[in-house]
C-alpha cells in the first residue's frame, strides 16, 4: 500500500494542489518547519528527518499557484479490523487564515476515502493549537476527545492533543 506507482501526480483542491514530495521540496519544507510559529508544533525537523519522514509515497507538497506553501502527510493503519488513515499538515504562516489548510485537508481526505478506500480519517492537533483545531473543524473533522500527554515537544515536556475524525459518510 502507498507506493509511488499508486500515488497520483496531483490531487486538486478548490484552491490548492497537492503534489508528491520530491528532493526539490526539502529546502522549502525546512524553511516552513523552522518558522517559529510552526516549529512549536513540528519541532525537531532537520535535513535528515525531513528526507526520511516527509519524502516518499505518503508525503505531498501543498501548492498555491505553483508555489509550495506547505506540506501534508498521511499514515495508514493496515490492520483490517482497525484500518484507517491519519494526516498531518503544516502551512507557512504567510498563508494562514486563507482557508488553504482546510482545502488541503479536504483534498487529502477525498483521496484517502476514494483513492485508498478508507472509511475514517483522523487528525490530532495539539490541544493548545486553536488555529489548527478550528481549521480541522471547518474541514469537517469532529472532536472525539483529548489525548492526554500524547506528544513530546522539543523541550521534552508532554502535551495534550485533540483527536478529531472524519467519517466517509460525513464527508
Amino acid at each position: 500500500m502507498g507506493s509511488r506507482r499508486d500515488t497520483p501526480s496531483a490531487i486538486a483542491g478548490q484552491t490548492v494542489v497537492l503534489r508528491p514530495t520530491e528532493a526539490a521540496h526539502v529546502p522549502v519544507f525546512l524553511e516552513i518547519l523552522g518558522h517559529p510559529e510552526i516549529a512549536k508544533w513540528w519541532g525537531g525537523y532537520d535535513l535528515e528527518r525531513v528526507r526520511r519522514e516527509l519524502l516518499g509515497p505518503h508525503g505531498f507538497a501543498i501548492e498555491l499557484a505553483g508555489e509550495t506553501v506547505g506540506l501534508i502527510i498521511y499514515r495508514e493503519e493496515p490492520d483490517p479490523d482497525h484500518r484507517h488513515a491519519a494526516m498531518d499538515l503544516a502551512l507557512h504562516p504567510d498563508h494562514h487564515s486563507q482557508g488553504l489548510g482546510c482545502d488541503a485537508m479536504r483534498a487529502m481526505a477525498r483521496f484517502l476515502f476514494e483513492g485508498r478506500g478508507h472509511h475514517r480519517v483522523v487528525v490530532d492537533p495539539g490541544a493548545a493549537n486553536e488555529r489548527a483545531i478550528r481549521s480541522c473543524g471547518r474541514a469537517g473533522f469532529q472532536r472525539v476527545g483529548v489525548m492526554r500527554r500524547y506528544e513530546r515537544s522539543a523541550d521534552g515536556t508532554w502535551n495534550d492533543a485533540v483527536l478529531m475524525e472524519l467519517l466517509r459518510e460525513e464527508f
